[in-house]
């Protein structure tokens, strides 16, 4: 067993099954949606991409960009979040929800196809 390898899976499947976590639950409903969830996700999703930057092959730059994109996703997600509650002073509103939960879709869908790319190449490697 490849203790390089585990790790990497590891980190792969807990940044997608975060985001789900935080996906999860009305869209508007600022109370389904929690910040250190958001957080979470977001240091785990960088965690997993810092893993990526080491494969020089073409899957491993397609893993890489779906890391990329997801990083951009909740980054954007958590930049909306700051700004309405810390700039606008608006509070984390509906609206607000809706845009933050949409954009961790977007990261969802990413980390998704990530998980699909682990789970090809590891069949790959079996035969």
């Amino acid at each position: 067993m490849n203790l390089e390898k585990v790790v990497f899976g590891f980190f792969i499947v807990l940044a997608a099954t975060l985001n789900f976590g935080f996906f999860i639950g009305d869209i508007d409903q600022p109370l389904h949606h929690d910040v250190h969830m958001l957080f979470a996700t977001i240091v785990v999703n960088l965690i997993a991409t810092i893993l990526k930057l080491g494969d020089r092959t073409q899957l491993g730059a397609i893993h890489l960009s779906t890391s990329l994109v997801a990083d951009l996703q909740l980054g954007a997600a958590a930049l909306a979040w700051g700004l309405a509650v810390h700039v606008h002073q608006t509070g984390f509103t509906p609206e607000t929800t809706t845009l933050v939960v949409s954009l961790s879709g977007g990261a969802l869908v990413a980390n998704i196809v990530s998980v699909v790319l682990l789970i090809s190449e590891t069949i790959m490697l079996r035969r």
